[in-house]
């Protein structure tokens, strides 16, 4: 996949949905041959400067981003624990795990 797709594809939905970015992202790279720990690294490296803009934006109109201040200390210290994991994680093993997260999202939303 070209990268004009995939970023596109990425911001168009994390600028939508608010997420959504590296679930489309993540196929995509691996798609483009990148083993699936590097498309997974690489989707939180793109997603970031993504989500920063798409949440000045939303501020921008009017939204009061102050209700997650109280989760940023939480999310930090996860993403230190995942990016820890990460190159522990057999590929297999990380696909499943990837492929789970999706059906869950998917069921979840499917059931509001």
């Amino acid at each position: 996949m070209s990268p004009f797709f995939s970023g596109t594809a990425a911001g168009f939905l994390n600028g939508l949905f608010g997420s959504g970015g590296g679930t489309v992202l993540v196929p995509l790279l691996k798609k483009s041959g990148l083993p699936p720990q590097n498309a997974h690294a690489l989707s939180v490296a793109v997603i970031l400067p993504i989500s920063l803009f798409s949440a000045f934006l939303y501020a921008k109109q009017g939204f009061s981003l102050t209700a997650a201040l109280p989760y940023i200390p939480f999310g930090l210290v996860g993403a230190v624990v995942g990016a820890k994991l990460l190159p522990k994680i057999p590929q297999k093993a990380l696909q499943r795990i990837f492929g789970l997260l999706i059906l869950f999202s998917a069921v979840r939303l499917w059931m509001r």
